[in-house]
């Protein structure tokens, strides 16, 4: 262990506690060239004993571990009374304990493989925001649908989804069509203080223009041809939860002006309503548009734009994140299979990575119906790249268009090279070799019986001479 030196006499002291030594390791040599005090320990329990006679200036933790997890042991530290930054580090990066790190009141969310030098950086920040740290208001995560992803850009996405776990700020979701924005916005309505109250989803651009009006603010009776009795819109519906409005900006120019004084006043009137009505509301909306762009050209109020982006999330499109695509493939087969009521059905190595070069352009949506159109269509327990369709993520198979037997062929190939696979001591097998002679066999076969067994028009027929059709009926072993 080394202390604070001269020259950086002000230095942190940091604890670590990781279950795998190398972590361990390399975290000490980093910090301690930095001049930074540390001390290891492989477990959560040796690392509360150790509060009772020391205590870190930052601390920094994994999730999983054997006996007592990370999660549990920030909690046992709050209960204590200790109050120190937590770094949390995790192999195992999903949503849920991202949200869990923060709502435990984690200083920052680490997911591994990390970067050395953005570790030691982020130990010097929770240093200094030392005094700033506030413990956390106990709160039970909720159960939402499963977010897939280890790509960094999914990453950042968990930790800005955490990091809002106790705040009720409007949020503005960007991205194409099909990456899962209405997925983001459920979780961060059910990872809220507000995760209790309702959630209301409405896609501005299934509703008529000239209904999105009453749709959203609601109408009184009478107030126009065919109301016939009063109706509660969608942010009363939403009243002290979450609106999520998707497609925000192909809203028309009045309801963006009708939605700015919602969002500044927290209060309007029912169509044809003389009675102003306050609302407690968070919105969060989402686009797959460029509302910069939109702004800059006049389509969108640059008010209402800052009303709601003060914070964004960008969710990647699928072909930015194909390290994601296995993990995917596989959950949403099991899926598929559910709504089946039969057995999931897994991919072969070649089929995997034909999906996963994939360009998406239909993003995770897309991914979910092929997983169910394959679950459908391929034949087997097994999905193999000769029942991927050519049309799926825009990109053929090599054997698209052809005749029908390419696809046996192919599909016969595949299972030769598997079961070599699986053979003690890797043999592989010569596909050309065990296949040519097959192949010549019988096409000569059918040459001479359209030919009623004349060599010379069975010749012409295969493209040969004469001479190399008798040398190969006889290497072949072909009756004549």
């Amino acid at each position: 262990m080394i202390a604070p030196t001269a020259a950086n006499p002000t230095a942190p002291v940091v604890w670590i506690v990781d279950d795998d030594g190398s972590v361990r390791w390399v975290l000490e040599k980093a910090l301690q060239g930095e001049g930074i005090s540390t001390r290891s320990f492989d477990n959560a329990e040796a690392l509360l004993k150790a509060f009772d006679t020391a205590a870190p200036d930052v601390l920094m933790t994994d999730i999983r571990m054997p006996g007592m997890d990370g999660i549990e042991m920030m909690r046992r530290l709050e209960s204590d009374g200790h109050v120190v930054p937590v770094i949390v580090m995790t192999a195992h990066a999903d949503l849920d304990s991202a949200v869990s790190a923060y709502q435990g009141g984690a200083f920052e969310y680490l997911p591994k493989p990390f970067d050395i030098d953005e570790a030691v950086a982020l130990v010097n920040r929770a240093a200094r925001a030392i005094e700033a740290v506030v413990p956390p208001v106990a709160a039970e995560a909720p159960a939402i649908a499963a977010m897939i992803g280890q790509a960094p850009a999914m990453q950042e996405v968990f930790r800005t989804i955490g990091r809002l776990s106790r705040s009720s700020m409007n949020v503005l979701i960007t991205g194409e069509s099909g990456t899962g924005k209405e997925l983001v916005a459920r979780a961060l309505h059910e990872h809220s203080p507000r995760g209790r109250q309702a959630f209301v989803a409405l896609n501005t651009t299934a509703i008529a223009s000239e209904l999105l009006e009453s749709e959203l603010f609601g109408h009184e009776r009478g107030a126009f041809t065919g109301a016939e009795r009063q109706r509660i819109g969608r942010f009363e519906q939403a009243d002290h939860g979450t609106l999520f409005l998707d497609e925000i900006g192909d809203m028309s120019p009045a309801l963006q002006t009708r939605l700015l004084r919602v969002l500044a006043e927290s209060e309007f009137y029912r169509v044809g309503g003389q009675a102003a009505i306050r609302v407690d509301v968070r919105v969060i909306a989402a686009t797959n548009q460029d509302l910069v762009a939109a702004v800059a050209a006049g389509r969108f109020r640059e008010d209402l734009f800052h009303r709601l982006n003060v914070i964004r999330i960008c969710t990647p499109p699928l072909r930015h994140r194909r390290e994601d695509v296995p993990q995917l493939l596989r959950h949403y087969l099991k899926e598929a299979a559910k709504e089946l009521g039969s057995e999931p059905k897994t991919l072969t190595d070649d089929a995997t990575e034909r999906l996963r070069s994939c360009d998406w352009p239909g993003n995770v949506r897309q991914l979910v119906n092929a997983c169910r159109r394959l679950s459908v269509t391929a034949p087997g327990a097994e999905i193999r790249v000769a029942d991927i369709p050519d049309d799926l993520g825009g990109q053929a198979l090599p054997n698209a268009g052809k005749p029908a037997w390419v696809s046996d062929l192919v599909r016969w190939a595949e299972q030769q090279l598997e079961v070599a696979g699986r053979t003690p001591g890797g043999a592989s097998t010569a596909l050309l070799q065990a296949a040519l002679p097959e192949f010549e066999r019988a096409l000569i076969r059918v040459a001479l019986a359209r030919a009623k067994g004349r060599k010379q028009a069975a010749a012409k027929m295969l493209g040969w001479g004469r001479n190399t059709l008798t040398r190969k009926i006889r290497e072949l072993g072909i009756d004549d």
